[in-house]
């Protein structure tokens, strides 16, 4: 596994990400998920609340991949690796706990990105380019 840093850590928790997938049939899924969330050194999560294309997605065997990125900084940062559909144990019933103290929607399932590869998103030279791989 890959790990998240704690600048890493600070960037995620400062900026909106957003989430990739493919369809059986190719066509491609991105969209924003502000419940995204660093579980620990490994893992990036999140509250998938709308159990939409993502979702279905995810459910017949999609890649995941998250990035997050700052224009003002010209600063990001791209996340690859295997997902983990969560709905029925402790770590789903944990952040149903933090839906409701938020007062968000219950989520469907928590998708679970344990991290494989980061990649550098910042402008200049070094964008695209893999700063850890598993």
């Amino acid at each position: 596994m890959a790990t998240i840093t704690a600048e890493m850590k600070t960037f995620i928790e400062n900026n909106l990400g957003w989430i990739s997938t493919v369809s059986k049939d190719g066509q491609l899924d991105l969209g924003p998920k502000m419940s995204l969330f660093v579980l620990d050194d490994n893992h990036i999560a999140y509250h998938e609340r709308t159990a939409g294309q993502a979702y279905e997605n995810l459910k017949d065997g999609s890649p995941l991949v998250i990035a997050f990125a700052n224009l003002a900084e010209k600063k990001g940062y791209r996340f690859r690796g295997t997902v983990t559909l969560h709905s029925d144990d402790a770590i789903y019933e944990e952040q149903v706990k933090v839906a409701e103290e938020k007062g968000t929607k219950k989520p469907a399932v928590i998708p679970v990105l344990e991290v494989t590869e980061i990649q550098n998103l910042a402008s200049g030279p070094t964008a695209g380019k893999t700063i850890e791989k598993d």
